[in-house]
């Protein structure tokens, strides 16, 4: 009986064994892109000038997203359809 009572406080404290990620960017490219995304999130370096689309630039965006819908999502994507890349065999 005593078994079972050290067996099951064994597993009820080990969570409390395992080692966290370090906090912070565990790389030089995480880090610059972290940098990046806090810069665009708080407008520390946003243009003083404000940046406004004209009417016919407004209708052309809407058209494109409205021509979107016009083709039908297709329920399974070939694979073999979209060519090769670099490192293809």
């Amino acid at each position: 009986m005593k078994a079972h009572y050290l067996a099951s406080l064994a597993l009820l404290t080990l969570p409390l064994t395992v080692v966290a990620v370090e906090p912070g960017p565990s790389s030089p490219q995480q880090k610059q892109t972290e940098t990046w995304l806090t810069l665009q999130s708080s407008g520390q370096v946003a243009s003083p000038a404000q940046q406004k689309a004209s009417a016919a630039e407004r209708d052309l965006a809407t058209q494109r997203w409205l021509d979107s819908f016009k083709h039908p999502i297709p329920e399974y994507f070939d694979q073999k359809v979209g060519g090769q890349t670099q490192g293809s065999n």
